[in-house]
Order: C-alpha cells, then structure tokens, then sequence
C-alpha cells in the first residue's frame, strides 16, 4: 500500500426513488462499500455510481456489452490520463434494483450487504480485475472476500454463500 493517503471521493445520482426506498442510508452504504475497497487497493479517485431500474440497465448493457437484459451491476472504467492536478477518475458503476433485489433474495443475503458486494465487485472492475479465467476469478474474488468481511458480509463465494 502506497504511503500516500488514499482519498475517494464518490458522485451518486440515484435515478429511481426505489433505491431510497429498499436502502435508507443508500449513500452511506456506499461510500462505506468503495471506501474499503479503495483502501484495500490503495486506489484514490472519483467514482460515478448510478442507482437505477431494470429497463435503464438493459439499455446499458445491450449498448456496452451486447447483452440485451438487465443486470444487476456494470463498471465503465475510465480511458485515458488524468489531467495534471485533478482527481484521478476512476469510471461509472451502475447498479440495477431489480436484479440486484431478486439476487439478494435468491441469495438469502440481507439487500444492504448484497449491495456492497456489488459495488465492491464493480469497483474492482475499474481497476481492471476480471473473472474470465479462472485464476482471475480466485484473485479477484478472494480480494473481494477480504473487502467485505470487516463490513460484516462473509466470504460470498464461500460455500455459504
């Protein structure tokens, strides 16, 4: 880990009043979530989340992934150098409530939790963490794992989980 203070900062605009609804504390909730990822990376930057609905997140993905469904989380990483003296930007997360509902229900995992994983996997996306191969998998989601566990989610790909 860097000896230079990591600092985030996080831009939300929520896009359906469902999200207030399902999570009270929703921007607590995630400045917690991508607070801890970004000082288990050691990354500083600015992230851009978007809370929305399915019909918004179908659209996403169909444009940026040619998958024509909704989901429940996608990261668009930023391209290109910062400029001189800014903040780094670190890209967009885009988190979907219906999916991201339907998954923690299916999942028996409390929706407050569920959400944190998902920001967390997403934000580990920007940094260019994937999950193709397997090795990038274990990597990927055994950082996850250490992530969560201090915000009190165990390990989601245990076979708790």
């Amino acid at each position: 880990m860097p000896d230079n203070p990591v600092i985030l900062s996080v831009d939300l605009r929520i896009e359906d009043d469902g999200w207030s609804v399902a999570l009270d504390d929703c921007e607590a909730i995630i400045e917690t979530a991508l607070e801890a990822a970004a000082q288990k990376t050691g990354e500083s930057g600015l992230v851009e989340v978007l809370l929305t609905n399915d019909a918004e997140m179908q659209t996403l993905n169909a444009q940026w992934r040619g998958k024509d469904k909704p989901t429940d989380v996608l990261s668009f990483p930023a391209e290109g150098a910062s400029m001189p003296g800014m903040q780094t930007f670190l890209g967009d997360l885009a988190l979907g409530l219906d999916v991201a509902k339907a998954d923690s229900d299916k999942l028996g995992r409390d929706f407050r939790l569920h959400v944190m994983h998902l920001l967390v996997h997403g934000f580990l996306h920007l940094l260019g963490y994937d999950h193709m191969s397997d090795d990038e998998a274990n990597t990927m989601e055994g950082l996850e794992a250490q992530i969560l566990a201090p915000l009190g989610l165990p390990d989601p790909y245990g076979d708790a989980a």
